[in-house]
């Protein structure tokens, strides 16, 4: 099977402090892979740096071969709902729409047939084209995720990366998410951040655990101790939605 990304002794460093510390990754054609890891781990750190926003200070990156600055048209991405800017007046539609735009590097052209006729079809098929006209903000978190999602379908990538898109939801706009991550992973590569428990058990067919160095990495099962290594604590595996719960005493300081 093919490798789709190929991180190699990659560290990363904001000013003088490390954020990833030689990292080595290699991610396979339609894998779906959740990143897990406590708070301040750098997991969005690594999503950034395989979409080219960050430059390692150390190592490569190779997506299908390539440095990620080179493939961007292969890459979407999904940020945190809670950084999308939902005063902004700015619709439905055209938030999608802005996903076309990168498709051809271009940031004042004009949208063609073609890219209205794929937004209509991504709303379409992600059941929200009644909701075409409304205003961002006046959306439900699991609705607005959607649309994030469809911005990044747009681009018609064969990565998608998502930074913990179902944290705000409640358990009906979860399980609607993963439902659609899951048809998404029949023809695309899914790499997800996230500290739901039960998106690793149900979902997810690899694990890569990171707290600023990486532990693991291969099939999704956890236990106590490598959870435990990975969060600086002893944590419960049942959370759901939460990045963890503390079980027994330790020492102060020991806090992920």
């Amino acid at each position: 099977m093919e490798n789709v990304v190929e991180i190699e002794n990659v560290s990363v460093y904001y000013d003088h402090v490390i954020a990833l510390s030689d990292i080595n990754l290699t991610i396979k054609d339609k894998d779906f892979l959740g990143i897990l890891g406590p708070n301040g781990g750098g997991k969005s750190t690594l999503l950034k740096t395989i979409l080219g926003l960050l430059k390692p200070a150390t190592g490569s990156i190779r997506v299908f071969g390539s440095p990620p600055h080179k493939v961007g048209g292969l890459i979407g991405y999904v940020p945190q709902a809670s950084k999308f800017a939902k005063s902004f007046p700015i619709n439905v539609w055209d938030v999608v729409l802005t996903g076309r735009l990168r498709k051809k590097n271009c940031l004042f052209r004009r949208y063609t047939l073609q890219d209205k006729e794929a937004v209509r079809e991504l709303l379409n098929r992600l059941n929200i084209y009644d909701l075409r006209d409304r205003q961002i903000g006046r959306l439900s978190a699991g609705q607005l995720q959607r649309v994030l999602i469809a911005r990044a379908l747009a681009l018609e990538p064969k990565i998608i990366l998502l930074d913990e898109p179902t944290a705000s939801l409640d358990s009906k706009s979860r399980t609607q998410i993963y439902s659609i991550l899951s048809e998404l992973n029949k023809y695309m590569t899914i790499i997800l951040v996230t500290h739901d428990m039960g998106a690793v058990s149900s979902y997810v067919k690899s694990i890569a655990c990171l707290n600023t160095k990486l532990y693991y990495h291969g099939e999704p099962e956890l236990n106590s101790t490598l959870v435990s290594k990975i969060y600086g604590c002893p944590v419960d595996l049942i959370a759901h939605g939460v990045p963890h719960r503390v079980l027994q005493e330790h020492e102060e300081g020991n806090y992920a």
